[in-house]
């Protein structure tokens, strides 16, 4: 019985380690996609920027096939 609960405390043990790596592990990617999705904002700035006004209201149109 003793080594029956052992057995359960040990998996335990590795079971909230890895709930532990996992957690860091999607913090870590969530700041990561906030990041990306700065940059991408700050990269379409820049070129609508870029853009002739002329040529962005081209490129907001949709073609006629849709």
């Amino acid at each position: 019985m003793e080594a029956r609960l052992i057995e359960i405390e040990i998996k335990l043990s590795y079971a909230e380690d890895t709930l532990e790596t996992l957690n860091q592990t999607v913090f870590r990617q969530q700041e990561q996609i906030d990041q990306l999705r700065m940059l991408v904002v700050r990269l379409t700035n820049q070129i609508q920027d870029l853009t002739p006004p002329e040529r962005r209201e081209s490129l907001d149109e949709r073609p006629p096939h849709y």
